[in-house]
């Protein structure tokens, strides 16, 4: 089924939905309610949800989006589930410790933020927003008990972070089991057929299908996405790692952080944010095979996402800032690319990361090559001898005319 042109057939839809996905519980199901929603004309419901935790959004998180951009375009009910009441307890997965709930106040002004940004990637004509708040807020104290009742504590201590914490003697609020539960209601509520998540909410997902058979209804599938690495190719990308591509930030920004990611991590972000078939991808990959310099296949990847995230009609403009401000300076395209670790949690001093980068003999040099002002950042001249460079990157270093490093501050080990 699709909503214009061509009808898709079950093969195809199953192709598409395969693509990049870590992990689809059950297959067979999925294809079964595939085939049904087929025969009956009913759209499958298609759920994701986010908490309203971190208002901007970056290409890590436009990976579930476009996943459910590929179920919305095969014509099927997509939700995206903001968890505004959810949200005030904070989602545990991974956490170490106990998450400080968000106030009232902050998660309105957080949820306020996503319409705006979804729709650059999903269709707003076809897409339900909703909120959790509208049937959680109604529930009484007896509901939740019935509900708490379906999940015992032994199931809740088999979810990992929760085992560990628990072995080694860490708090745990009682509060926290509460979030894979609702999480799991939620799917209850919305009678959904599938779920989508990052891997790190398989447990939480598969709560979900385990009450849907409590409340009488047939289990979701679920489909895990993986966690999207950062401009770094090492970590998930994330704001504070200094390691993301923002899907509000300027053009010319996307272009150029998306140009900074290795041959190979451009491979990974094709198969996960591009919206072209993977025949084409592979097509791709094969002109490089042959010759082909990967750098301009890079170009294509940036200009198309510039093109969803800032307009068309910024793409050229975009390209042609990054080409003045990287190749215009006659900055060679074999660049040494060099990991280096942290002097601490504040990053690596400057001095220091050009004696690593093997850029100067000595820190001693590095701070004289500062102090005589050949010393670049990104293209800019650096005269602060005390620069620090952040956890994450990459950054450009460059000493005098010839001597260039693209280098990632990772956290010491």
């Amino acid at each position: 089924m699709a909503t214009s042109g061509e009808p898709v057939s079950i093969d195809q839809q199953m192709v598409e939905i395969r693509r990049g996905a870590e992990e689809i519980l059950v297959e067979d199901e999925l294809r079964q309610k595939l085939e049904r929603a087929e025969t009956e004309g009913r759209p499958l419901t298609v759920k994701a949800g986010f908490d309203p935790t971190a208002p901007d959004l970056h290409l890590g998180h436009t990976v579930l989006l476009q996943k459910l951009k590929a179920f919305q375009d095969f014509g099927h009910r997509v939700c995206f589930l903001i968890g505004d009441f959810t949200g005030m307890i904070g989602d545990p997965s991974g956490k170490s410790a106990t998450r400080p709930p968000l106030t009232p106040e902050e998660v309105r002004a957080n949820a306020e933020t996503y319409a705006a940004q979804i729709y650059k990637v999903l269709d707003p004509e076809r897409t339900e927003v909703v909120f959790n708040s509208e049937w959680m807020n109604p529930f009484s104290a007896a509901d939740m008990i019935r509900l708490a009742s379906h999940y015992t504590v032994a199931r809740m201590l088999e979810r990992e972070d929760f085992h560990t914490r628990y072995t080694e003697g860490r708090a745990i609020a009682i509060h926290e089991f509460l979030y894979p539960l609702i999480q799991g209601y939620d799917s209850v509520h919305l009678e959904a057929d599938v779920e989508l998540g990052g891997t790190d909410q398989k447990f939480n997902l598969l709560v979900g299908r385990e009450l849907q058979r409590h409340y009488g209804q047939e289990p979701q599938v679920i489909l895990t996405m993986p966690i999207l690495e950062g401009t770094d190719g090492v970590q998930k990308m994330s704001k504070s790692l200094n390691n993301y591509i923002g899907i509000n930030e300027p053009a010319k920004e996307i272009f150029a952080k998306v140009m900074s990611v290795s041959d190979d991590l451009m491979w990974r972000y094709f198969e996960l944010l591009s919206d072209r078939p993977m025949e084409a991808v592979e097509a791709l990959k094969q002109e490089v095979a042959e010759g082909r310099n990967p750098r301009d296949v890079k170009v294509d990847l940036a200009r198309e996402l510039v093109g969803r995230f800032a307009g068309e009609d910024q793409v050229d403009g975009a390209q042609k800032a990054f080409e003045d401000q990287f190749r215009n300076k006659q900055v060679p395209e074999d660049i040494p690319e060099v990991e280096l670790a942290a002097e601490g949690g504040e990053g690596l001093r400057l001095p220091a990361a050009l004696k690593e980068a093997e850029l100067v003999a000595s820190t001693s040099e590095g701070l004289r090559m500062v102090k005589q002002n050949a010393v670049r950042v990104d293209g800019e001249k650096e005269a602060d001898r005390e620069r620090t460079l952040p956890i994450g990157g990459p950054y450009l270093l460059q000493v005098g005319k010839r001597r260039f490093a693209r280098v990632w501050i990772r956290e010491p080990q």
